[in-house]
């Protein structure tokens, strides 16, 4: 299965031609500086529901773009 975004000058697009653009926030319990920094890069949250997110174009465009996103869909 390929993941595809849709870039509205480009067409639909490889997931690997974009880059994520959000800055997460680490969960509250995670005190360590340490333990913020590895949280921050490698574990962000999948909840469910409908996610609005920004993603850059690097590979096309160079553009940014807002993806909207259902997680409970196939």
């Amino acid at each position: 299965m390929v993941l595809r975004l849709a870039c509205p000058h480009c067409g639909p697009r490889p997931v690997e031609e974009w880059v994520y653009g959000e800055v997460p926030d680490p969960p509250d319990y995670l005190t360590g500086a340490d333990e913020r920094d590895v949280d921050r890069g490698f574990m962000m949250g999948n909840t469910e529901g409908v996610k609005v997110e920004r993603w850059f174009h690097s590979g096309g465009c160079r553009r940014w773009q807002t993806i909207t996103r259902d997680t409970t869909l196939d």
